[in-house]
């Protein structure tokens, strides 16, 4: 089965290397904090158990459904932190492009 990630492999590519990792964690932190999992569809939450098995979170496909999961769980918080702790508004816009 394969992840339908090819919008946020195109945003993850935005994001500079040096900042992946600190987004991986928050992302990361948000998912499995959320109440809202009955709104992750079963093929997004295969492709992110696949994804956490492999431990693959920082590379651009691991972050990629990382950041697909976080945005349709927790928008507003992801948004929020790419764009004011990480200081990328271009990333913050593409997110929620993506979203809409």
């Amino acid at each position: 089965m394969r992840c339908n990630v090819v919008v946020y492999k195109k945003i993850v590519k935005m994001i500079p290397v040096e900042k992946r990792g600190k987004l991986s964690d928050k992302l990361l932190n948000y998912l499995l904090k959320s109440k809202k999992e009955a709104k992750m569809p079963s093929s997004m939450a295969y492709c992110f158990l696949s994804q956490w098995q492999t431990g693959t979170f920082e590379d651009e496909v691991g972050l990629a459904v990382l950041l697909e999961a976080t945005a349709l769980l927790e928008p507003e918080k992801t948004t929020e932190f790419v764009e004011k702790d990480l200081q990328l508004a271009d990333v913050a816009k593409a997110i929620k492009e993506a979203t809409a």
